[in-house]
């Protein structure tokens, strides 16, 4: 008997009609990315594991699928490397390539690869899958779009409230309710620094930033695994639980990191892109998030992070400013700063909440009916017709039952169906039903093609 087909578990298969919801949403934040000026670029789907090894630490570099070497994948593997199992040892010998984990890492390298041919600053978009070796569940899958938006080039805060303003305009239109939790890495250092953990502030950042999944509790057993003593842990307790206003969470950070010159710097540049976003006006909540890690190691300042309101799912868009990313790849000092949009959550949510307009579950807008020979060849003359016109029509390509053809008219959702049978062919005219209104006319060529662009 033969194996049932099936997918790796963290994929998926989408249908025509997912398909159009999903285009909607990749419309939509493309159309918003233009609109800020935005230029798109793709890259490889994979790319050197020493491009991507180390960037996302430790973590990070075990969810990347690294692929075997073409050919011979252990013709550089001795016998005793082999027997001894070491899975890091053989996966450098074996593996030269990755599918990429992110967008940011291949633009940083396709950044310092094509600097010369660049102006800077560079606003760039990119809308490509990316893959990680996670465990799948309910928001997370191993395959999945990111739609992100970069600046590189600047050092202005200004780039980081134009990216709170876009995210308000995407959501905006996608009529999603969101709040837009915001931090600053240097903040996150600056109070390891008066915790007296400094060399900590990695374990500090991986850590906390899974206060909503596992908890403060769990947070606090994993820094004491780490090694950060009880007095530094207590010391931390109250800058992840605290209240007020944005105003009074940074008056009180203010005063808190006064000691830390660092510390003080982060949450001036946070002062600075709050009160940006507010001068420009926002429909979503703005929240200063003192837990907010966001665990990459490569954002040295701005930490953006969205969450639904009205669904309980994860991050749905995320970003964050990154001062040394492009160093490591040969250009130190060229800043940045950017986002990313979860498209596979954000379909999620839209499907969670039926926030779909009506036009996005429509395959084409008029279908004609075929009775025969004669009958289909005029149809098809008029469908070429409105396709120029720039009207989206087909012909059913059977002359089968009427009540077939009108079963799969509804099964597509299609509004109009066109009829032209033996009278209308000597009338030269056309009968229209409008499926939706229930009503049904007798249009002229000329006038269908009215009726059907404005409709």
């Amino acid at each position: 008997m033969a194996q049932k087909p099936s997918i790796p578990k963290g994929t998926r298969d989408f249908s025509p009609e997912e398909m159009s919801r999903r285009n909607y949403i990749f419309d939509t934040i493309k159309s918003v990315f233009h609109l800020y000026g935005y230029q798109q670029i793709e890259t490889p789907a994979m790319e050197n594991l020493s491009t991507l090894m180390g960037k996302y630490g430790e973590e990070g570099d075990k969810l990347l699928f690294k692929i075997l070497n073409s050919g011979d994948f252990l013709k550089d593997v001795a016998d005793e490397d082999y027997a001894s199992k070491n899975l890091v040892k053989l996966t450098n010998k074996m593996c030269e390539k990755g599918l990429r984990y992110d967008l940011t890492v291949p633009f940083a390298r396709f950044v310092v690869q094509y600097r010369g041919e660049l102006q800077m600053p560079f606003k760039r978009f990119q809308i490509q899958p990316v893959w990680r070796a996670d465990r799948p569940q309910k928001g997370r899958y191993r395959e999945f779009y990111q739609c992100d938006a970069d600046v590189v080039g600047s050092d202005s805060l200004w780039n980081e409230i134009e990216l709170l303003s876009m995210i308000d305009t995407v959501f905006g239109k996608l009529k999603v309710r969101v709040a837009i939790k915001v931090n600053n890495r240097k903040i996150l250092t600056g109070i390891a620094e008066i915790i007296g953990a400094a060399d900590k502030i990695v374990d500090i950042t991986v850590a906390i930033d899974k206060i909503d999944k596992i908890g403060i509790d769990n947070v606090n057993e994993e820094l004491r695994v780490k090694g950060l003593s009880e007095e530094a842990i207590t010391k931390l307790q109250p800058l992840l639980d605290m209240k007020g206003t944005n105003e009074e969470k940074i008056a009180t950070l203010s005063e808190l990191l006064k000691e830390s010159e660092t510390g003080l710097k982060g949450v001036e540049e946070l002062r600075t892109v709050i009160e940006g976003i507010n001068d420009l006006g926002h429909n979503c909540e703005i929240d200063v998030d003192v837990s907010l890690a966001r665990g990459l190691n490569y954002y040295t300042g701005t930490i953006i992070e969205v969450k639904a309101l009205d669904v309980e799912i994860g991050s749905i868009t995320g970003g964050g400013r990154y001062d040394n990313l492009t160093g490591v790849f040969g250009a130190p000092g060229l800043s940045g700063v950017g986002i990313s949009f979860g498209a596979d959550r954000i379909y999620d949510v839209l499907n969670q909440l039926n926030l779909y307009p009506d036009s996005v579950n429509s395959s084409v807008k008029v279908i004609f009916v075929n009775f025969g020979e004669k009958e289909a060849a005029a149809s098809a003359r008029m469908v070429k017709l409105l396709r120029e016109e720039g009207v989206s029509a087909e012909l059913y390509p059977d002359a089968a039952k009427m009540k077939k053809q009108m079963s799969y008219a509804n099964s597509q959702n299609i509004r109009f169906v066109a009829i032209i049978g033996e009278s209308e062919l000597e009338q030269g005219t056309i009968n229209l039903k409008d499926m939706n209104a229930g009503t049904q006319e007798t249009l002229t060529p000329g006038a269908l093609v009215e009726k059907l662009k404005n409709a």
